[in-house]
């Protein structure tokens, strides 16, 4: 699978190592690296260190993904482990079925 010429700004925030933040972080980064292949920005915030920042985007619970760009914003809450729902947040999974079906128009 090779992910589109776009490329992704994301936040991951998390709240320390928690199970979750890490499990949260372990499934981004395997996503990133076989859909995403370099065509992404990922900053990891967390918010015991810097709540100012979670406040600021609105972040109410952990882990939480947030896609910046390409619009629009698109958050995903939760440890990330359903591969399917995280790559439909982030418009990858839903771009590759409009590209599959230009194929067969």
């Amino acid at each position: 699978m090779v992910a589109s010429k776009k490329t992704y700004i994301l936040k991951l925030y998390v709240a320390g190592n928690t199970p979750n933040s890490i499990r949260a972080l372990k499934m981004l980064n395997n996503i990133l690296d076989q859909e995403f292949q370099g065509v992404y920005a990922l900053k990891v915030i967390d918010v015991l260190k810097n709540p100012q920042l979670a406040e600021e985007d609105k972040i109410l619970a952990t882990p939480t993904l947030s896609k910046i760009l390409p619009p629009p914003v698109r958050k995903i809450i939760g440890d990330l482990s359903d591969r399917e729902r995280v790559l439909i947040g982030l418009d990858l999974l839903y771009d590759e079925l409009l590209e599959d079906e230009s194929l067969y128009s």
